[in-house]
């Protein structure tokens, strides 16, 4: 993963569906929320484009508000499992010349693994974030791993994205992001 700030090629963060009444019967969704704030906060620092989705927030309300980006980002309502050919991204991806795409969120083996296989096919490189995702049974979250995996997904960890997009301790930011790694709430 080339992530200088002299690549062209930019990134985007996509939290997909992390809504409490999607979550609640997520064994150890209290380890996966806080990776994904972890992700989160160290991506706001680091980069930009921030996109979050929520799967029909009518009946399964809105995100978590510790979850809610403090920076500009793109809200995606939906009722399609895949997020990959709603609007808002279908038109952002490209005009901000985003081909790399780092995705969190739930569950992993419905609306995480559809919207990356679709992502894949469109051409772009995805991160999966193993310990950032979850379902409500685990051979679910696993076989979806695998499956992701073999279409091409780069499976990874919160911490692992987090210190290639640092890429060196000697980068201004990284004493932020060192404080946030070594503050997370469960670890």
């Amino acid at each position: 993963m080339k992530t200088s700030n002299n690549n062209k090629e930019e990134f985007a963060l996509i939290l997909i569906d992390v809504q409490q009444k999607i979550i609640n019967p997520i064994k150890n969704h209290e380890i996966i929320v806080s990776n994904i704030e972890l992700l989160l906060r160290s991506y706001e620092i680091l980069r930009e484009n921030i996109f979050l989705s929520e799967q029909n927030p009518i009946k399964l309300g809105q995100t978590l508000k510790n979850l809610s980006p403090n920076k500009e980002f793109i809200k995606i309502e939906k009722m399609r499992f895949s997020i990959a050919f709603e609007n808002n991204i279908i038109h952002s991806l490209p005009t901000k010349n985003i081909k790399n795409l780092i995705i969190c969120g739930f569950e992993s083996h419905i609306c995480i693994q559809q919207s990356v296989l679709d992502f894949l096919q469109e051409g772009y490189q995805v991160f999966v974030i193993a310990d950032a995702i979850g379902s409500r049974n685990i051979n679910d979250h696993n076989i979806s791993l695998d499956r992701m995996r073999s279409k091409g997904a780069t499976i990874t960890t919160t911490e692992s994205i987090i210190f290639e997009l640092c890429e060196t301790s000697s980068r201004k930011e990284f004493k932020l992001i060192s404080n946030l790694i070594k503050n997370k709430k469960y670890k």
